[in-house]
This record gives C-alpha cells, structure tokens and sequence, in this order.
C-alpha cells in the first residue's frame, strides 16, 4: 500500500485543475503545466483534490501509483511556488554570466563554456560564483542543473568545481612524502 499514493493532492484557491481521462491538466499563477498518467493508474478531481488510485493490484501498478500522485502534487507546487536550484562554483578563476540566453562559464577550461538555456527556466547570477535556476517544472529546473554541475564536477582534494549549495564533497588527504 502505497503512504504517498493514499494522499490525495489538494488543489489550492487560485489553482485551476482539470482531468480529462488520464490527462491532468494544472493551471496557476505562474503557468499551466500537464501530466499524462500511465494507464496503470485512474485520476479523478474529486473535491477540490485529485485522487490517484491504482487499476489492479500489480507491482507496476502500485509503483506507478505513488509515482503518478507525486507528479501531479510537483505540478500544483510548480504552478503556484515555481521551484529553484543553487549551484555554487568554486575555483581560482571560475566564474559564471548570463548574457541574453546563453550563460557563459569560465571553469579553468582554455575556452568558455556557452549553455544555452533552456525555454521554460530562468537562470541568474547573483554573484560571479552562484547559479540559481528558477522554474515551474521540476524535471527540467533539475536536469538544467545537473547539466551545468556536469562540466566541471567538484574534485575531492581542493573541492574544485561546480556543486549544489549545500552538497558535501567527501575531501581526501593527497599523498604523504
């Protein structure tokens, strides 16, 4: 039995939510977001909530169905908080820049790096060292991050790198003469 596919998710005041078949369509202050959910698994708008239920009683059924409540609740959050990821670099000359809609990365390479970003994500650089991605749909403010992380991973010795802001890097010694 699934803990998180028992909940049903709560549409809040201002939230539009509407389910055709197996199509959840949700529509808030910041835009409107959609999910297809996998056959194995019935919606229905019930109450000012969405209830997800699963058809039968088979594992992917009820894998899907804890999976398909949580897709749906990311869009409700999405819509009306929007979601952020911070990344911080750290390096003797590795900086970051947004121009237009390419950020520029100077991560100790012999060029820069162009990302471009992404339609439906903001990214912005409060300082030369710090990378915050806003966006309403969680898979892609994540991939966008992890993305940018993959050019220059942090190195366990000096901690080198583009990180997570609050991400621990385990550190290792270095050899004794």
């Amino acid at each position: 039995m699934s803990r998180i596919g028992k909940k049903p998710v709560s549409v809040p005041a201002g939230v539009t939510a509407n389910v055709t078949g197996q199509l959840v369509k949700i529509k808030g202050s910041k835009g409107e977001l959609s999910f297809e959910v996998p056959e194995e698994v019935s919606v229905a708008l019930e109450n000012g909530a969405i209830a997800v239920q699963p058809r039968s009683q088979t594992k992917r059924a009820r894998a899907l169905w804890g999976t398909s409540r949580a897709r749906i609740n990311n869009l409700v959050v999405g819509t009306t908080a929007g979601f952020e990821k911070k990344l911080e670099i750290n390096g003797v000359g590795y900086k970051a820049a947004v121009a237009g809609k390419v950020l520029k990365l100077s991560l100790g390479y012999s060029h820069d790096i162009d990302y471009e970003i992404p339609a439906g994500v903001t990214i912005t650089t409060p300082k030369p060292t710090e990378i915050v991605v806003v966006g309403i749909d969680k898979q892609v403010v994540g991939q966008t991050a992890a993305e940018i992380r993959d050019y220059r991973g942090p190195e366990p010795y000096k901690g080198k790198g583009v990180k997570y802001a609050g991400e621990f890097i385990f550190r290792k010694e270095g050899k004794k003469k």
